[in-house]
């Protein structure tokens, strides 16, 4: 199958590495479904890259926060077009706070959408996709899925699941036409840190990579067909580091990076 005749689910795709990695996709002459809870933006999203690419994009607005939304989401795009070969499972969200201070609400969010939504979506169109013997998914991790990060707890925590769900079933496919690809960017250019409350420190801002960068080298990764891979020279030897820590060790670094 050419490239031209791919056809990509990309979730969070209003702003970030999920816009970068529409944009990059629709370089690439892939016809687009884009979904997110902003429905604004993806509209604007979608007539620049139609315009400027002269592709197939539609929109469709969801909450990934929501329980049952998944499904919904599975079954509006069904109903649109039924050849989705790749999935983009970017959405998801973290706060800079302590686990006894987030908000209940805030917890069930970000397990809903991390960790439960981004299964159920990688359920329902992998069985689609080894049904036609040819798929691609790209999971959104976190370099901190290499460690226990103290203000992140919760968010760590689901990165690594998303990191050892997705290289397990990446696995569990080998033969079938199917592959899974991990991404684990470290600080990015994006909305992140804003919803989060974080403010960056001079190390964050000096580490930083765009989102069009994470982006380039997420599709690079995930066309090759590659388990994993994480963008960046620095956040690579970090990485390796803290797996090769004991991990009260990597905590306590990753406590003092992450404190406010």
């Amino acid at each position: 199958m050419s490239e031209k005749n791919e056809v990509a689910l990309i979730t969070g795709a209003s702003s970030g590495i999920g816009l970068a990695i529409a944009q990059v996709l629709a370089e690439k002459k892939m016809d687009l479904i884009l979904t997110a809870r902003r429905r604004d933006r993806l509209e604007s999203l979608a007539q620049e890259l139609r315009q400027k690419h002269g592709i197939r994009v539609d929109v469709i607005e969801n909450d990934l926060a929501k329980s049952g939304a998944a499904q919904v989401l599975f079954e509006r795009v069904q109903s649109i077009r039924k050849d989705v070969t790749i999935l983009v499972n970017n959405a998801g969200f973290g706060k800079q706070e302590t686990v006894l201070n987030h908000s209940i609400n805030d917890i069930r969010d970000m397990i809903q959408v991390n960790i439960t939504s981004l299964t159920e979506l990688t359920w329902l169109f992998g069985v689609e996709m080894r049904k036609a013997g040819h798929g691609r998914i790209l999971q959104l991790a976190s370099v901190g899925a290499f460690q226990p990060s103290p203000m992140y707890a919760i968010y760590s925590a689901t990165k690594s699941y998303v990191l050892d769900f997705s290289y397990a079933m990446n696995s569990e496919l080998k033969g079938s036409g199917v592959s899974v690809t991990s991404v684990c960017p470290g600080f990015t250019e994006s909305e992140f840190h804003d919803v989060a409350g974080h403010k960056k420190t001079a190390f964050m801002k000096a580490s930083t990579m765009t989102s069009r960068k994470v982006a380039e080298i997420s599709v690079r990764a995930m066309m090759n067909r590659s388990p994993k891979v994480i963008p960046g020279f620095i956040n690579k030897i970090n990485s390796y580091l803290m797996e090769g820590m004991t991990r009260m060790f990597s905590t306590a670094i990753a406590g003092s990076l992450m404190k406010k």
